[in-house]
């Protein structure tokens, strides 16, 4: 997208001037504070929201061209925080082949492409349920597999994993992870530090506008910035910065629990040979 800015009906501007460029296979999440414009810049990603000037591309296509909705969408899918609102149908596997079925495919290919997408999720086993008998995890995935079930070379997911419980984040996250591992790229809106510390990049707004476009070590490297943003580091990374101002040798910006025990184990190592 280049100088983007959107601006809801009679209501102050929500983004202003961005430009950014996601590449194919990559992982970026995008974090800031609740009314940043975070969702909004995901509904622009793939045309739900048109912007109110600049230009929006997917793979060379701009999203205000009549007819090219289908395109746009099968191209980069998307997942919402609340499952209920994108189930449609009374059947799991139905559910999965809407989206798909929009597309044309012939029907081997439709059902290949339901049966792949709900092995890739789990419910595989379940495909004859009606979705309200899944639990909120697995609605989740449910709708996860509607989105691959399109075959996107652009996956967004807005807050996918904020109202499950940790052990639903990780059954989530996990196909998250593999989706991306299989070159599907993918824009991760979350809160969760520990989330967002997965991104090759973090996309952080404030007062809408880019604040920050980088790896997430150099985001939680700054000194004030995360604050200023309204995002509190992931807990390695806390306790990194507390053991750095007593002990030097430590790095302030660790993401992950064990490269804090290794930077610890090696001060300590650096202490006793000292």
């Amino acid at each position: 997208m280049s100088d983007v800015s959107f601006q809801y009906p009679g209501g102050p501007l929500v983004l202003r001037s961005i430009s950014l460029r996601i590449q194919r296979g990559e992982f970026v999440a995008i974090v800031g504070r609740n009314g940043s414009g975070k969702s909004t810049l995901c509904r622009l990603m793939n045309g739900l929201l048109l912007p109110s000037s600049g230009t929006v591309l997917v793979e060379g296509v701009d999203t205000r061209l009549p007819g090219t909705e289908l395109f746009v969408r099968a191209t980069v899918a998307m997942v919402f925080q609340i499952p209920d609102n994108q189930i449609v149908a009374t059947v799991v596997e139905e559910d999965v082949a809407f989206g798909p079925e929009n597309l044309g495919l012939s029907l081997p290919e439709l059902r290949e492409r339901v049966r792949a997408a709900l092995e890739a999720v789990g419910l595989w086993e379940k495909r004859s349920w009606p979705p309200h008998f899944l639990s909120e995890a697995e609605k989740h995935r449910l709708v996860l597999a509607g989105a691959l079930a399109l075959r996107p070379r652009y996956l967004v997911l807005d807050e996918t994993t904020a109202m499950l419980d940790q052990s639903g984040r990780n059954q989530v996250f996990n196909i998250i992870r593999e989706v991306h591992k299989q070159g599907t790229a993918v824009v991760l809106v979350t809160h969760d530090m520990r989330e967002a510390r997965e991104a090759e990049r973090v996309i952080a707004l404030g007062a809408g506008t880019v604040a920050y476009d980088g790896p997430p070590s150099e985001l939680f490297a700054a000194a004030e910035l995360p604050e200023q943003l309204g995002l509190l580091p992931p807990p390695a990374t806390r306790l990194a910065r507390e053991l750095h101002r007593r002990i030097s040798a430590i790095p302030p910006h660790l993401l992950w629990p064990q490269e804090l025990a290794e930077a610890i184990w090696s001060a300590i190592d650096g202490r006793r040979r000292s």
